[in-house]
């Protein structure tokens, strides 16, 4: 008789070592706040792109999760927040270059997620 432990990989066996997933501690905790893996395919899609703007990709978010979320992935990195000196003051939102990297990557989660609602 098989012992049952015959089956399981050995560490050295593992496409990837269990310290990759520590790693992804500040990353995860970020993405699954309310909105923001969202949020930042929302920005990728339009572009630099105005608060109003960002607001309308989205049905129900009340404006406080809305501007937290944005903050967050602004001090994250994510994003950058510019803020022109015009009357009515104008703030525009876009992806970094990390922020850019992570919508092409999210992009076949988001993808796989739809799916599966259908």
């Amino acid at each position: 008789m098989a012992d049952a432990t015959d089956d399981r990989l050995e560490p050295s066996d593992s496409p990837c070592d269990v310290d990759c997933y520590c790693r992804l501690d500040g990353l995860m905790e970020l993405l699954s706040r309310r909105y923001a893996m969202q949020l930042i395919c929302v920005v990728g899609a339009i572009g630099p792109a105005r608060y109003g703007e960002i607001e309308d990709a989205f049905e129900d978010v009340s404006s406080s999760t809305l501007s937290n979320r944005l903050d967050d992935l602004v001090d994250a990195g994510y994003l950058s927040r510019e803020q022109f000196a015009e009357i009515p003051p104008r703030v525009e939102y876009a992806l970094t270059d990390e922020g850019d990297e992570l919508c092409r990557r999210l992009q076949p989660l988001l993808e796989w997620a739809a799916d599966r609602e259908r």
